[in-house]
């Protein structure tokens, strides 16, 4: 018996890609044994998503996959067939974001998964598995983002939030959650007229150009945002710190523009900022337990369902060079099951 996957397959050397090749194979049951650790569960995948980083590991950019051969897909929903943990029984409808499948295990994008039960999490009830996939590690990592801010005591009635990256798959959720919730929105994107009908109808109040955001200004410039979430980094994220009302809080959930920070602690020390970094790979089963939960309650989902488009596994291969190149806006799911 066979199942149906993607699968990548490099040469390493000492974390330089000599040799890369990525294609749809039908692949041997047993070729998932050594999956899952000591406790394994056994999934058959509903739907996958395919992510900035399913997009780096498919075209054999470094960095994402670390071992091979790989199964890529940092996002899997579907049910459980099998299951060495007791908190988890045949016919579980689960969802499972990061916590290394898809870069140092095997992941999502296969019609069948063996993974360790350690970041899974049960289907919150009312969430169906697309949407559960549609939401995936973006929107999971959105809603990381929307909590950080609360805790850091930022309400609708603070002042405005800005989202960086709005028109991506964290901007995007971020906005229509947000929204929701009674926050004024203001979106930064590079794609202002062909984005902009797009991102009001997520919710979004107002539109910046990321072109105002990519240089860096002064340490402390005038005070414009209550919150922020950001996806670019660099500059971006110095510029959104910089405007920052005292006691605001912003959260780093990206580097799309680079991985520097050309900023001064000003921010932090006289206007009480804080800057709050989201990992959405490793967090906890209780955090992700309550981020799934105000998923299914807090997100609209006719706007994630607008949001969202559907393909089949042999189409990821060309949707990997489209998220590359800055093409797609919002979430795409990988239907697995017929």
């Amino acid at each position: 018996m066979t199942f149906r996957a993607a699968l990548i397959e490099q040469t390493l050397e000492r974390g330089r890609i000599l040799q890369h090749e990525a294609t749809l194979k039908d692949l041997p049951q047993d070729f998932l044994e050594d999956s899952g650790g000591d406790a394994p569960v056994d999934i058959d995948v509903h739907y996958s998503g395919i992510n900035y980083k399913d997009g780096l590991a498919l075209a054999g950019k470094p960095g994402v996959a670390r071992t091979s051969p790989l199964i890529p897909g940092i996002d899997l929903v579907g049910e459980v067939t099998s299951s060495a943990d007791p908190r988890f029984s045949p016919g579980d409808l689960v969802v499972l974001t990061g916590g290394g499948i898809g870069e140092a295990a095997h992941g999502g994008l296969a019609e069948r998964a063996r993974v360790s039960a350690k970041y899974l999490v049960k289907l919150p009830e009312g969430l169906s598995p697309k949407r559960a996939a549609a939401i995936g590690t973006a929107g999971f990592t959105a809603m990381l983002a929307v909590l950080a801010l609360e805790r850091g005591g930022v309400r609708p009635e603070a002042g405005e939030v800005v989202v960086s990256g709005a028109a991506g798959g964290v901007g995007s959720v971020a906005i229509a959650v947000l929204n929701q919730l009674g926050y004024r929105v203001t979106a930064v994107t590079g794609r202002v007229q062909e984005q902009g009908e797009y991102l009001r109808h997520l919710g979004a109040a107002e539109l910046l150009d990321r072109k105002d955001f990519a240089e860096a200004g002064s340490a402390l410039q005038k005070r414009r945002w209550a919150g922020g979430i950001d996806s670019a980094g660099s500059a971006t994220l110095a510029n959104i710190l910089s405007q920052a009302e005292d006691g605001g809080t912003v959260a780093s959930c990206g580097l799309a523009q680079g991985v520097d920070l050309p900023t001064t602690v000003m921010p932090f020390i006289l206007r009480g900022v804080t800057l709050a970094g989201i990992n959405s790979v490793t967090a906890t089963p209780e955090l992700r337990e309550q981020a799934w939960a105000r998923l299914a309650s807090d997100l609209p989902v006719e706007l994630l369902d607008d949001l969202t488009q559907e393909i089949k596994l042999d189409g990821v291969f060309e949707q990997a060079e489209q998220i590359l190149a800055g093409e797609v806006r919002g979430r795409t799911v990988v239907k697995l099951q017929a």
